[in-house]
């Protein structure tokens, strides 16, 4: 596995040390560890929805988290988390194509079973440190997010697309799932930390 001592990160994304400058109920959710879909059921009813999945080659801005260069060949996979029918978190997830036809195939064959049911029933497999930034248009998953349906009538669009990304390691081979909370999970979140 990897450190974050040799992880060099491209702004916007900060360590997660940073998550006590936003506020308590952001930091909270951008640094939860373990599944976040276990996180979400707990607020309604969950639904995932496949955006896309496809090949595609390594983006600059998102080399440095599974240690690869940019135009490597990569298989992706987008998906937004619905709770009670209202879109919430938008994900983006990605590993080198030779790994998703190897020991991450299990990315490729989900359909819309979260990543979650792969990633957490095997000791083998670690995950870094968490990495968290408001989204900028130069990062793949702000474009992902742009996918995500959401209600333009809920939506506010002055509010920042707060993000997580961590890299799961096995064998040696990353896994690199990025999560954008979007503007209406919050006050789902809010009223559920209420009661």
């Amino acid at each position: 596995m990897t450190s974050r001592d040799t992880m060099t990160p491209l702004a916007p994304w900060l360590a997660d040390t940073h998550a006590s400058t936003f506020d308590a109920l952001q930091a909270q959710w951008l640094v939860r560890p373990g599944a976040l879909t276990a996180g979400l059921r707990a607020l309604g009813q969950l639904e995932l929805t496949v955006l896309r999945e496809y090949p595609d080659t390594l983006a600059n801005a998102e080399a440095w988290m599974i240690q690869g260069q940019g135009g490597d060949d990569i298989w992706v996979r987008e998906i937004y988390m619905s709770i009670d029918g209202t879109p919430c978190v938008t994900a983006r997830s990605f590993t080198r194509l030779r790994d998703a036809q190897g020991c991450w195939q299990g990315i490729r064959g989900l359909g819309t079973r979260p990543l979650a049911d792969m990633l957490y029933h095997n000791p083998d497999i670690q995950r870094s440190p968490f990495w968290i930034c408001a989204l900028s248009e130069q990062q793949p998953l702000y474009h992902t997010v742009q996918r995500t349906p959401m209600d333009p009538n809920t939506a506010d669009p002055t509010q920042p697309l707060l993000a997580r990304c961590s890299t799961f390691w096995y064998q040696d081979n990353p896994l690199l799932v990025a999560e954008c909370f979007l503007p209406d999970f919050w006050p789902i979140a809010q009223r559920s930390a209420r009661t």
